[in-house]
């Protein structure tokens, strides 16, 4: 009977059917789409990889490096690390392999967002570390040596190999900036290619140009300039090189000009001297912008000995924030170098120094034409560290800037920097009364630096002259004549965990009574030879105050894992003051405070700073707002 019913009802039965197949096709989609349910027990393992060939303490540091990075991460309860596998392992990995194994808790954020914010942590283990001359990282390793927390090195030739850079950078991670300030490359010889990590800042400027403290390149004019910079560092046994080249585009809004009796492009330039220095007032009447080699070098370090060729910033002295003879106000200019790698043993002590000769350009503002516009630049450096006085570093440094010769360079071009520092001592050249001028000009400092760890001090001093004495009963009568002087000191100590220092530096080069009697001029300024002064592309090599006749700086920092930050009182005098008969003075007083915040794939940089100009222009009082945004990025 079913059958029978079943053939006569085929439509509805097949009917039927189909539907059912279809509900089961629906459902089964329904249905979950693994195996096994997914595992969340709570943890991770992050796998670490390494140059093969490391050394096994060098990994090791490394993975502690790693590990301090992960604990700052909220979610995570605890870390675990293996370093290789043995060698009869089914899976056997060199010391080059780490693997870290995390316990999580649970929190609002999901697993991909912990995830990410590990993997932006982990990123500096892959950067190059920024220790340029005046950089971030170099003032920070400073002041760590002088609290004690970072072996004893000179510090007044800069900036440092990156086979200084090991020896200065803690092998451990308990300072403020242990798990970021980044890991040097190893020195084994295996090539290690890294990224620097990009960056980019805004500047703003509401009534005239003022920019941030030894800035290198850049010109920051009145209203928004904009600073870019990125790179990439190589590193191979002895041979480094790293490319970190910058942009910058100035706003360059007008604003009110010093006269100074000059007509056409002249008009800009400086309003004290606009013949004998290349120093404008303002880059023109439009927008500035520049692309700037930036701080590139390829050297190789081999048998205590360094060479190589380098556009980056150099300072020589022990100053933090005022440099005498070369710093990093201005931008690095195109140079070879030769001397030691480190401190060499010379008996008595150990000896560093440095022979430089580099290719010196002009603003498009400069009086100067045709061959006298390029200049060839000649100098060394050097630091004694005497025996059994542990910190203590004295030395000298020479300055010299001449016209490019016409017919190219000879020998005795070279060699300048190696003639007699009294002047009696000279060929004659036949040239002004004393039979023995040329038109180079020299810079010539002496200088200390003691840095005490136990107590967290250091003191510094330089003294400085602007060309030769005749003999030296001249230099003893008159060691004032064009001359300079700088102080310096700070004092750094640990609490909670917080890295805190106050610092402090004058530096005095004034026009002195001496030009009653005798001829003299502003420091940076050489009359009869070179026009541009002690300049490059428009800005001062040493600092703007020693231009002006003298400045000082207070400061007070603090470093802590989570950033820096920092305040300071500024006076920076500009012109005046340089003789009895006209006592009126130009000086800057500002106030600044600037604050570094680390984020896990970002750092951040906010300033303000607050600059009063008392008797602007010999006509009145200005003030100027400076604000700075930097980001710096962890790729």
């Amino acid at each position: 009977a079913l059958l029978r019913w079943s053939f006569a009802h085929r439509g509805l039965l097949f009917t039927t059917i189909l539907l059912g197949v279809g509900a089961a096709a629906y459902g089964a989609t329904l249905l979950p789409r693994t195996f096994l349910p997914p595992f969340n027990e709570g943890t991770l393992t992050i796998s670490l990889g390494y140059n093969p060939g490391i050394a096994l303490a060098e990994s090791h540091r490394l993975g502690l490096v790693a590990e301090n990075l992960i604990k700052d991460v909220p979610e995570v309860i605890t870390v675990g690390r293996r370093t290789g596998r043995a060698e009869l392992d089914e899976h056997a990995e060199g010391v080059h392999s780490s693997e870290i194994d995390l316990d999580l808790k649970r929190s609002d954020r999901s697993k991909e967002e912990v995830m990410g914010d590990i993997r932006a942590r982990l990123a500096v283990l892959a950067a190059a570390v920024g220790l340029t001359a005046g950089s971030e990282a170099e003032r920070y390793l400073r002041t760590l040596q002088v609290a004690g927390l970072s072996p004893l090195y000179p510090w007044s030739l800069r900036s440092f190999s990156p086979a200084e850079i090991d020896r200065l950078v803690p092998g451990d991670t308990a300072h403020p900036w242990g798990a970021r300030f980044g890991v040097p490359a190893d020195s084994t010889s295996t090539p290690a290619l890294r990224f620097i990590r990009p960056s980019v800042r805004a500047i703003y400027n509401s009534s005239f140009p003022s920019g941030g403290a030894n800035d290198g390149a850049v010109w920051a004019g009145r209203g928004v300039t904009g600073v870019l910079t990125a790179g990439t560092a190589l590193r191979a046994g002895p041979l480094s090189l790293r490319l970190e080249p910058l942009v910058f585009w100035a706003e360059n809004r007008a604003f009110e000009l010093m006269p100074n009796r000059q007509t056409g492009d002249l008009r800009f330039a400086d309003p004290d001297h606009p013949v004998f220095i290349d120093l404008p007032q303002r880059f023109g009447d439009g927008a500035y912008a520049r692309v700037d080699p930036g701080q590139s070098t390829l050297r190789l370090d081999a048998f205590g000995v360094a060479a190589g060729v380098s556009s980056a910033n150099q300072v020589w002295g022990p100053a933090a924030d005022l440099p005498m003879i070369l710093g990093a106000n201005a931008a690095g200019f195109p140079h070879a170098f030769l001397g030691s790698s480190g401190p060499l043993p010379v008996g008595i002590g150990r000896l560093h120094g440095r022979l430089v000769w580099g290719d010196l350009a002009q603003s498009d503002y400069s009086r100067v034409t045709g061959p006298g516009s390029r200049r060839f630049m000649t100098g060394w450096v050097l630091t004694f560290l005497p025996h059994g006085l542990d910190g203590l570093e004295v030395g000298a440094s020479r300055f010299f800037h001449n016209h490019w010769p016409a017919d190219g360079l000879g020998a005795s071009d070279f060699l300048q920097p190696l003639q007699p520092f009294l002047k009696e001592k000279l060929k004659k050249s036949g040239v002004g009364e004393d039979k023995t001028s040329d038109t180079a000009n020299q810079l010539a400092a002496l200088h200390f630096r003691w840095v005490l760890p136990r107590g967290g001090f250091e003191l510094y001093g330089e003294y400085g002259r602007e060309d030769h004495s005749w003999d030296v009963r001249d230099f003893l009568l008159q060691p004032d004549h064009i001359s300079a002087y700088l102080l310096g000191g700070r004092k750094a100590w640990v609490r909670g965990g917080e890295l805190l220092s106050l610092r402090a530096e004058v530096v005095e080069s004034q026009v002195s009574h001496l030009r009653e009697v005798r001829p003299q001029g502003p420091f940076y300024v050489h009359p009869g030879g070179t026009y541009q002064g002690h300049t490059v592309r428009g800005q001062i090599l040493g600092s703007p105050a020693v231009y002006g006749g003298g400045g000082s700086i207070v400061a007070l920092e603090s470093h802590s894992r989570g950033g820096r930050w920092h305040l300071d009182w500024t006076r920076t005098r500009v012109r005046g003051g340089r003789s009895a008969l006209d006592p009126r003075v130009d000086v800057i007083h500002s106030l600044g405070a600037e604050a570094l915040l680390f984020r896990a794939g970002l750092d951040a940089t906010l300033g303000v700073r607050g600059s009063w100009e008392l008797n602007r222009h010999y006509q009145g009082d200005a003030f100027n707002l400076t604000t700075e945004l930097g980001l710096r990025a962890r790729i």
